[in-house]
C-alpha cells in the first residue's frame, strides 16, 4: 500500500488537497468518489515529495524542515517506538497528529515504503534533503541493535542542539550587521537630506569653508551624484561573488581565508570543531563504526576546508594512526579537546569525552558571543557619536566664522 497525494474538487467548487493510502490510482479515484470528490491529480506522494526535495527551482534550494519541526516528530516516534507500537502505526499516528501538510505528505511516504517492506533508515534516505546522512545512520544502528527509540531520542537532543547552536551563530553576525546598516542609513540621510540645505546656505556667505565642511560637502554631494550607482555596483559585486562561489574550488579558497580572519576564523573553528564532537559522540554511542562515524560527521561541517581536513583525518585513522594524532595534524582543533579525544581513545569511553568537549566548546562560544555583543555597542555608539559630531561641527564652524567677521 503506497501514499499518494491528490487533488481533487468537492460539490461546492473548492479544491482540496491531501494524501490517501492505497494500491493504486484507481483506488484512490475510487476512495474519492465514495467521499463525494472529483479527482483532479493524483501522484505517488513518495515521487513527488523527493522532486521537490532533490531538484532546486531555480537555482535555489527548496524549503526543507524547520528543525523544531523535525526534533518534534523525531521525539513522537520515539515515545511510540518506545511504547512497543510498530514502526508503520508509529509513522500513521505522528501523521495524524500533524497540522502541516507537508509534513504528513512526507510522513505518509515514508510510512509507504516502511509497508513495502523497506526500512526505516531506508524508506528516510529516500528523502535526504529532510533525513541527512547523519540521521538515516543513526536511524539504520539504531533498528540493528534494537534501541531505535533511544537513539531517536538522541537524535531529537541532537536536532535541537544544533539549532540552538545555529541560531547563536544567526545572532552573532545578523544583530551586528543589522545595527550597522541603520547607523549608516541614518548618517546617509542626513548627508543626502539634510546636509544639502544647509550647505545652500553657506554659498552666500562669500567667505572660506573649513575643511571640515568642504569634506562634509564633497561627501554630501557624492553621495547625492552616485550614491545610487554605488548601491548597485555593491548589488552586482555581491551577485558575481556568489556565482563564484558556487565552484567548489573557489568555496575551498574563500572558507580557507575565512579561518585566517582573527574574529571570525575563532568563531567558525569553534562551532566547527564542536559540531564535529557532538556528532561523532552521537554516531559512536549508536553503536556506528569510527571510520563510518569520522565520515558521516564530515559531511555535517559547513566550512569546507575543515571538512577536507576531517577526510584527511580520516584516512590516517584507517591507515591505523590514533584519532588525536591524526587531528592534531589538521593544527584546527582546540588542545583540550585533543587531550579529551586521547583520555576516551585510552579508557574506552570516547563518546563521552567527545560529548564534554563539545559542551566545552559550546559554552566558550556562547561567552564569546556574549563578549561580543557587549562590546560592540558601544563602539558603535560611540563611532556614530564621531560621525554626528563631524557632521555638527561642519555645520557650526562657518556660522561662528562668520559671527566673528560680522563682530569684527
Amino acid at each position: 500500500m503506497a501514499a499518494f497525494e491528490y487533488q481533487a474538487v468537492e460539490a461546492n467548487g473548492r479544491k482540496k488537497k491531501g494524501v490517501l493510502e492505497a494500491d493504486t490510482e484507481r483506488q484512490v479515484r475510487q476512495l474519492l468518489r465514495e467521499k463525494g470528490l472529483m479527482p483532479l491529480t493524483i501522484e505517488p506522494a513518495a515521487d513527488q515529495d523527493r522532486k521537490k526535495t532533490l531538484q532546486p527551482r531555480f537555482g535555489l534550494p527548496q524549503r526543507k524542515v524547520k528543525a523544531q519541526d523535525l526534533a518534534l516528530i523525531t521525539r513522537q516516534l520515539s515515545t511510540l517506538v518506545g511504547s512497543a507500537l510498530p514502526i508503520e502505526q508509529a509513522l500513521l499516528a505522528v501523521a495524524d497528529q500533524t497540522e502541516k501538510p507537508r509534513l504528513k505528505k512526507l510522513l505518509m511516504s515514508v510510512r509507504s515504503k516502511v509497508v513495502e517492506g523497506y526500512g526505516l533508515a531506508e524508506a528516510m534516505s529516500e528523502f535526504p534533503g529532510v533525513f541527512d546522512s547523519l540521521y538515516t545512520a543513526m536511524v539504520a544502528a539504531g533498528e540493528k541493535s534494537g534501541h531505535l527509540d533511544t537513539v531517536l531520542d538522541e537524535l531529537a537532543n541532537y536536532t535541537e542542539q544544533r539549532q540552538h547552536m545555529k541560531s547563536q551563530l544567526t545572532q552573532a553576525l545578523i544583530y551586528p550587521l543589522m545595527l550597522t546598516l541603520v547607523a549608516i542609513g541614518i548618517v546617509v540621510f542626513l548627508l543626502v537630506s539634510i546636509v544639502p540645505q544647509i550647505v545652500d546656505n553657506f554659498s552666500t556667505m562669500g567667505q572660506d569653508l573649513p575643511p571640515t565642511t568642504l569634506a562634509m560637502i564633497a561627501i554630501s554631494e557624492f553621495l547625492q551624484n552616485w550614491g545610487l550607482w554605488l548601491l548597485i555596483g555593491i548589488a552586482l559585486v555581491l551577485v558575481a561573488f556568489n556565482q563564484w562561489l558556487r565552484n567548489e574550488k573557489n568555496r575551498l579558497k574563500y572558507h580557507r581565508r575565512l579561518l585566517k580572519l582573527p574574529m571570525l576564523g575563532k568563531v567558525i573553528r569553534g562551532v566547527s570543531t564542536a559540531r564535529f564532537a557532538r556528532t561523532l559522540s552521537i554516531l559512536t554511542s549508536s553503536a556506528v563504526p569510527l571510520l563510518d562515524g569520522l565520515r558521516i560527521t564530515s559531511s555535517v561541517i559547513g566550512n569546507l576546508a575543515i571538512r577536507q581536513a576531517v577526510d584527511e583525518a580520516a584516512g590516517r585513522v584507517r591507515e591505523g594512526a590514533s584519532m588525536r594524532g591524526a587531528l592534531q595534524e589538521t593544527g584546527l582543533f582546540p588542545p583540550m579537546m585533543l587531550h579529551m579525544i586521547a583520555a576516551g581513545e585510552k579508557s574506552g569511553e570516547l563518546e563521552q569525552m567527545l560529548k564534554r568537549s563539545a559542551d566545552n566548546q559550546d559554552k566558550e562560544f556562547e561567552n564569546l558571543v556574549s563578549v561580543s555583543l557587549k562590546v560592540f555597542e558601544p563602539v558603535l555608539i560611540v563611532t556614530m557619536a564621531g560621525i554626528v559630531f563631524f557632521i555638527v561641527l561642519s555645520i557650526i564652524q562657518p556660522i561662528l566664522q562668520l559671527n566673528n567677521s560680522v563682530g569684527l
